[in-house]
């Protein structure tokens, strides 16, 4: 599908010439952070430097003294403590951080993670029935809780005191727990809002730590495991979050936990990881413990030691992504084969596809596949519990949680956001439930909205990129969401030899403008452009640049992102 391709707005001339000048910069590199709100010498410091001694005081954050002490004291009367999280790679994550840093501190302490299928997302009443028949009076609950009102009154009510740790959006009312941390309360001052679970459980160990004068390498080892969460999770990649993803990448590229190294070596990579590499390479392995088996898997992998199993159980995960990856396939096939079968589906701005023996651990992956090729709001059903349960995925730009809402009447219940959301329904609601989505999509969604789009950030000429040049954008890293990898375009190139197509469908080209080098550029995906490229005829490019390291021979080379022939 061709992608519209959209200049970023134009900033201030005068700032962007100034930040080059005192930064001694390439201009387009001086625009890209002028367009990321880098505007003086001091923001551009910090930006390129990040420092641990900018992470913020963490009893900043409303509760966190009231959490502290209510560790303390369970820690001095011997109580039991329960750690509790969700089971994705936030939620794993979280959980061995906190369980890890606080098993230090008493032998009376356990981890639990909900059973995907059985006991749903969030705090369960299983979970809490757990607690109360094997003697916990204090449950630590991370990247879950803010929304569990009935779950944590219920807790009250068996005298167990609750600590959440959540970074989603809450409710109308909070949950009356002890203490809940979360910079997302309207009643909380913490200077930064966008924290992952298994940021917030950081902070919890940093506070303790501050509290009791720790060595700072107390929680600061665990910075792997935070920034694997950022990744995961896909929060944004700025403020103190670009600080723990910056010192995590590096702890994981010298001197990973246990757990992660054995991952690692499993996967088949094992250095020079981007936050990218994480989120493609390690973060569906973490996740797939929990969509296949059981999430405590993924923990038990985490909090391995030095002399323990970590290989065995790395390589479980490992089996478990295999098994969710066959499932993927099949299932991704099938949903394609059901809407190139059908005219109705093929020619409506929606896709609702629904097969009751699909697995439903891999369904919001299929939803994402789904919605890469159709490029509209999408999604894909299955039988679970006696219910019909839904993964649905966004386009850029469409409010997919409003379009939800607008068909309230026949779910049994939906949560999410904007681009993401799950629900349930009933099996006789199917057909009209589609219907009436396909229905407000349609009314509410534009055809600009309904074509992939692709974000240029800066236009260069070829001759630009040189080892400098890199340099600096490499130090524009770690790269993700409000901080992408920046794209580029170039008009006007030839091809300095014939395209060829490698892989199957990826399309691999070298090329050159007047007064340049040659660069080469891999495309994947791209593979249909190769027989429309000729010598001698210019065409356009966008794309990123990176380093490909070939037997230890470092060269630069562009992923191409979008061709556009003059």
């Amino acid at each position: 599908m061709e992608k519209r391709w959209v200049k970023a707005s134009d900033c201030n001339d005068d700032t962007i010439n100034k930040i080059a000048e005192e930064l001694n910069i390439d201009r387009s590199l001086a625009q890209i952070l002028v367009q990321r709100n880098i505007c003086s010498f001091d923001e551009a410091k910090d930006f390129f430097r990040p420092d641990l001694e900018h992470l913020h005081n963490p009893f900043l954050m409303k509760d966190m003294d009231v959490a502290i002490e209510r560790i303390e004291r369970a820690l001095t009367t011997h109580e039991k403590i329960l750690i509790y999280g969700d089971y994705d790679v936030d939620g794993t994550t979280s959980v061995a951080l906190a369980y890890s840093f606080f098993s230090q501190h008493t032998p009376n302490i356990e981890y639990y993670i909900p059973d995907r299928y059985l006991e749903g997302y969030g705090i369960s009443t299983a979970g809490i029935d757990y607690a109360s028949e094997n003697g916990f009076s204090l449950i630590i609950a991370l990247d879950c809780g803010i929304k569990s009102v009935d779950k944590i009154n219920y807790a009250n009510a068996l005298g167990i005191d609750f600590i959440i740790c959540d970074h989603h959006l809450p409710g109308d009312e909070l949950p009356k727990a002890i203490a809940v941390l979360d910079p997302k309360r309207t009643d909380c001052e913490y200077p930064f809002k966008e924290l992952a679970g298994c940021g917030i459980g950081f902070k919890l160990a940093q506070a303790y730590a501050q509290k009791h004068n720790l060595p700072k390498e107390s929680y600061l080892k665990y910075l792997d495991l935070v920034m694997v969460s950022i990744a995961a999770d896909i929060v944004p990649v700025v403020g103190e979050n670009r600080i723990l993803a910056y010192y995590g990448i590096r702890k994981l590229n010298t001197n990973p936990c246990e757990g992660l190294r054995a991952l690692m070596e499993v996967s088949g990579k094992t250095e020079n990881y981007t936050i990218t590499d994480v989120v493609f390479t390690l973060g569906p392995r973490i996740n797939a413990a929990g969509r296949i088996d059981h999430a405590k898997h993924a923990v038990a992998m985490l909090l391995c030691q030095a002399d323990g199993n970590s290989l065995e159980q790395s390589e479980l995960i490992n089996l478990k992504n295999t098994e969710r990856k066959t499932y993927d396939q099949d299932i991704t096939r099938e949903a394609l084969a059901l809407i190139g079968d059908s005219e109705i589906l093929i020619n409506r701005k929606t896709t609702v596809v629904f097969n009751e023996n699909w697995h439903k651990g891999v369904i919001g992956i299929v939803a994402s596949r789904l919605t890469e090729k159709y490029y509209r709001p999408t999604i894909v059903l299955t039988k679970s519990n006696g219910h019909v349960a839904g993964s649905c995925r966004s386009v850029a730009g469409f409010d997919l949680y409003e379009a939800l809402s607008g068909c309230a009447h026949l779910l049994d219940q939906y949560g999410g956001h904007k681009f993401a959301a799950g629900l349930t329904m009933q099996q006789d609601n199917i057909d009209a439930f589609a219907d009436k989505f396909e229905e407000i999509v349609s009314a509410t969604i534009t055809e600009e909205l309904l074509t992939p789009m692709i974000k240029i950030d800066a236009e260069v000429e070829l001759a630009q990129i040189d080892g400098k040049f890199y340099r600096v954008l490499a130090q524009m890293g770690p790269f993700g969401p409000e901080n992408m990898a920046p794209i580029f375009v170039t008009h006007n190139v030839y091809l300095a030899q014939h395209a060829m197509a490698v892989g199957g469908n990826h399309l691999k080209i070298n090329i050159k403008q007047q007064n340049s080098a040659i660069f080469e550029g891999i495309g994947f995906g791209l593979a249909e452009y190769q027989n429309l490229l000729q010598p001698k005829v210019p065409f356009s490019v966008c794309y990123t640049i990176e380093e490909n390291v070939w037997r230890d021979k470092k060269r630069l080379q562009l992923n191409i992102k979008g061709i556009k022939v003059n």
